[in-house]
């Protein structure tokens, strides 16, 4: 990456703690996105963070359009959640035994969102992706699934697999560690491609256990499912008893009350959740239909378990941002009035400057992305100008603007993003592309 894009005022203690980190952590940092070697450049470290705003160890401020990559829909440190947490934590911060809260959290979570009937906490949206795949098929008895180019489902081995040779060859490890006898029970299939997905099914015939998909991607940037896309899986999915799979770390009660699937009327076996239903405290979950969910041990066969699953923090904390949820009825109307606005001003920046960079937006995430093609699935997505993204990044950045440090990251809004917020982003974003679109700056 270049040595001369454009840096905050202060980052001398950031890099000192970089350095410092990267003795005692791999790449300093506990995960990979966030040591920069995407856009290059020495990482932020993050002292404290209120609304719609980060303050890292220099004592620069930013607005923040990460939050937490997706948790804090009413902001940073909003003051009922930590009440919430405080109050917890003085009777403990756990258990190791069953609490009334996390009824609560579960009647919740299935009120708001109907395809789920019964739910199980776990810990990270990892462990609930890779217990659901395990749920499927032990409820299937059936070995493969079908995953998409692009779609990220956590660092669970079947999962990190890389595309075959061919279109009917079973994927590849892409990751040293995943056995190839792991990979060759992972179809590999191209997101908004039905076609692509029916060849793989009839080709497995009676051995596809399950369909996961992130009914909105947001791990290539944010891409909306194309028309059709999710509802020719769900009738694929009936007609040859394949269980669907939605996984709704990112979008669960992002994009509606009741996730993606609200919002584009297609309903899946089972869901995967996550982020929001933490409060940003760690926390996953897996839910769908009573029959299936009744194969998980200790009522049903398929062995799952944790022993800080639903954490009285964590549940405390999302439970208290599921009640904001339900309590809030205008709550999506305006988080889509603020993405409309900024939405409305990129378009307009990208016409006064004569660019035709694609951009998207689902409610409250999106994703503006340095490509003229439409991106639909990984291959139009890699397509990206990288260099471009990584020049556009750091000059946000040094207008005090925080966004995700790679191009295949949504962005994510919350209802502490008002007016000001978005006035400042769209005069940033306008001189932020002038220097993008010029390698030299």
């Amino acid at each position: 990456m270049p040595d001369d894009l454009p840096t905050p005022a202060r980052t001398n203690r950031s890099r000192a703690l970089f350095d410092r980190a990267r003795q005692v952590i791999p790449g300093g940092v506990n995960s990979p996105v966030r040591a920069f070697k995407s856009v290059g450049g020495t990482p932020l470290f993050i002292e404290r963070a209120e609304g719609a705003y980060l303050y890292d160890a220099d004592g620069n401020r930013y607005i923040d359009y990460i939050g937490s990559w997706g948790p804090m829909l009413f902001g940073h440190a909003d003051p009922d959640v930590v009440q919430a947490v405080r109050d917890a934590a003085g009777r403990s911060t756990s258990f190791g035994a069953p609490t009334e809260i996390e009824i609560r959290v579960a009647e919740l979570i299935c009120e708001l969102v109907p395809s789920i009937e019964k739910v199980r906490m776990v810990n990270s949206g990892t462990e609930a992706t890779m217990s659901v795949a395990r749920l499927a098929r032990g409820y299937t008895g059936r070995n493969k699934i079908i995953k998409f180019e692009g779609n990220y489902h956590g660092h669970a081995d079947f999962f990190l697999i890389a595309a075959g040779s061919g279109a009917m060859t079973f994927g590849e490890p892409n990751s040293p560690g995943v056995t190839p006898g792991t990979a060759q029970d992972t179809l590999l299939a191209r997101y908004n491609d039905l076609d692509h997905v029916r060849s793989l099914v009839e080709a497995n015939a009676g051995d596809v256990a399950c369909i996961i998909v992130e009914p909105i991607a947001g791990n290539m940037g944010c891409i909306p499912p194309e028309p059709g896309f999710l509802e020719g899986l769900r009738q694929l999915c009936d007609a040859h008893g394949i269980v669907l799979i939605f996984d709704e770390v990112m979008t669960g009660f992002r994009v509606a009350r009741g996730g993606a699937q609200e919002r584009l009327g297609v309903t899946p076996d089972l869901t995967t959740l996550g982020k929001i239903i933490g409060g940003g405290l760690p926390v996953g979950a897996y839910g769908g239909r009573r029959e299936i969910m009744d194969y998980v041990s200790p009522s049903g066969p398929v062995y799952q378990a944790g022993t800080l699953s639903g954490n009285p923090l964590a549940m405390q904390a999302g439970y208290t941002v599921l009640r904001k949820i339900a309590n809030t009825p205008d709550l999506y109307d305006r988080l889509e009035q603020t993405g409309r606005a900024l939405e409305d001003g990129t378009a307009e920046n990208l016409s006064d400057l004569g660019l035709d960079l694609y951009h998207t937006r689902v409610g409250s995430m999106g994703c503006l992305f340095f490509s003229r093609r439409k991106v639909v699935d990984y291959e139009t997505a890699a397509a990206c100008d990288t260099a471009a993204y990584a020049r556009f990044f750091h000059a946000m950045l040094a207008e005090g603007v925080y966004l995700a440090p790679s191009q295949f990251e949504a962005f994510f809004l919350s209802t502490r993003h008002g007016d000001d917020e978005i006035a400042h982003t769209l005069a940033a974003q306008r001189r932020a592309l002038e220097r993008a679109m010029t390698p030299t700056a």
